[in-house]
């Protein structure tokens, strides 16, 4: 569980703190090159985004990542990521 993690579970007046780190987290996630640690991360703040209903960017966010993978998709991210994406279809 990350710090953002928990800032959401303790909640909704903490969300934007929570916001604030996976944001962080998903700069320095593409800084680095680190697409897992990015699709984890932009699935967490989805996650949140859902939760806000702003689920235009979610979406957004989510689908620019995921479509980057092309193997891996037995991880337990990637079909996350699918499915959160078919609920906003």
């Amino acid at each position: 569980m990350t710090i953002g993690d928990t800032l959401r579970a303790a909640g909704e007046q903490h969300w934007p703190e929570a916001e604030v780190c996976y944001l962080r987290a998903v700069e320095v996630a593409r800084a680095q090159e680190a697409k897992s640690w990015e699709l984890r991360t932009a699935l967490a703040l989805a996650r949140l985004w859902q939760e806000q209903r702003i689920s235009g960017d979610a979406r957004d966010l989510l689908a620019s990542v995921y479509d980057w993978f092309t193997e891996g998709f037995d991880t337990a991210d990637l079909p996350a990521a699918k499915a959160m994406l078919a609920e906003f279809r």
